[in-house]
């Protein structure tokens, strides 16, 4: 750790700020996963992602999802994996819960033209499985070259999935929201899955909570 960011550390926790590791860095996790040979910029990103075979899932996927929106975003969300209709589309978060995200980043007062959507994975599970660890593992340097090229200034964990394997804990979003993480110097807010909240509606004030946390810290 260089002295700059040992300060920057120290200056974060002096603000309550949480400090987590994200999961690329365990090595438990990504042992047995060879780096990934990709060029410079969004195209050769684009590609790798389309192209690759790095886990069982490129077996049974339509079409990868690669992410969709403002590749100069200030907003980064990031849910955890697509499903049947974002498998068919190649967009992550359409359907019910994609509108319902939509009309969240309205009030917030965002447009899903303005800020960028990506998932932990980029393709399918079946079935709507939660993502195995693996999975998650052999996607992570796509998910943080997309990091790197955004370089956003909030980044809004959408749901469990995505909070858990961003943060590399295993708890519950009810502990993980409420307050700033930060996430190789991102900070981050944790907020629930729009298709939880479809399920219940009453949880809805909290995730307005968390927008509004969101839009406190990048004023």
């Amino acid at each position: 750790m260089t002295g700059s960011e040992s300060q920057r550390r120290a200056y974060l926790a002096a603000m309550g700020v949480d400090l987590w590791l994200p999961r690329g860095e365990d090595a438990a996790e990504t042992k047995d996963v060879a780096p990934v040979e990709i060029g410079e910029g969004w195209e050769p990103l684009r590609d790798a992602v389309a192209a690759c075979t790095r886990c069982e899932l490129a077996k049974s996927r339509t079409q990868t999802v690669f992410g969709v929106g403002n590749p100069g975003a200030d907003w980064l969300l990031i849910g955890e994996a697509p499903g049947a209709e974002e498998d068919r589309r190649g967009e992550p978060f359409v359907g019910r819960a994609g509108k319902l995200l939509d009309e969240m980043l309205k009030a917030a007062g965002q447009a899903r033209e303005q800020v960028f959507i990506a998932n932990i994975l980029k393709c399918r599970p079946p079935g709507n499985r939660d993502p195995k660890s693996d999975e998650a593992a052999a996607c992570r340097e796509y998910l943080e070259r997309q990091i790197e090229l955004i370089q956003p200034r909030i980044i809004l964990a959408v749901g469990r999935i995505a909070a858990q394997n961003l943060l590399g804990s295993d708890a519950p979003v009810g502990r993980l929201r409420g307050r700033v993480h930060d996430l190789d110097g991102i900070p981050l807010v944790v907020t629930y899955h729009p298709a939880y909240l479809l399920r219940s509606p009453s949880q809805k004030q909290k995730a307005w909570d968390d927008l509004c946390l969101a839009l406190s810290v990048l004023r």
